[in-house]
């Protein structure tokens, strides 16, 4: 079990990495739409390829952040009987959940977000907008994004079998949202 949680471990350090990344994203997509809006209304001048990278950056944000998120215990949850639940309770729930649901289908979508993007890749697909972007960094962040939460979903189990097994203490707890 010892492996295992080290392993958890190296997973959350590379969830928290591409998760930091992804919040220097969200400045730098700040950034270029105020000076993409200034060089437009000033000297009157814009390309689609600005729009476009911000695109790509908001895709950046949500896919190279989603892992962290989990890591974090911030995602968003449909709390119908999980709050009511002991931490035991919790923690079974989150194992069963993990195993049936969450990792199968996160495989799952790894895989079929893959074929997505090296489609574009092989091809050399570029946006049909005038000024547009090549297309298959943007499709990239799908599996890659897919596949780090898959491995975050991979520590998340880890742990959640560690502390069912008593070896890790680990809050199950979230913040309800006020009322």
């Amino acid at each position: 079990m010892n492996a295992l949680l080290k392993l958890s471990r190296g997973i959350d350090g590379i969830g928290a990495f591409f998760g930091n990344i992804a919040d220097w994203l969200v400045l730098a997509a700040a950034f270029i739409s105020a000076t993409n809006a200034t060089v437009r209304y000033l000297v009157n001048y814009s390309s689609n390829s600005w729009l476009e990278i911000q695109w790509y950056m908001f895709g950046g944000m949500v896919m190279l952040g989603a892992a962290y998120t989990l890591k974090k215990n911030e995602h968003v949850r449909v709390d119908l009987v999980y709050g009511s639940l002991s931490d035991r309770g919790r923690l079974w729930i989150d194992t069963i959940g993990f195993t049936v649901f969450f990792l199968p289908i996160i495989g799952l979508l790894t895989y079929l977000s893959f074929n997505f993007f090296w489609g574009s890749f092989v091809s050399k697909e570029v946006s049909m907008n005038a000024g547009g972007l090549i297309l298959w960094p943007a499709k990239a962040l799908l599996p890659a994004g897919f596949a780090l939460l898959f491995l975050q979903g991979i520590s998340e189990l880890i742990k959640r079998v560690a502390a069912l097994t008593g070896r890790l203490n680990l809050d199950t707890h979230y913040e309800k949202p006020v009322q």
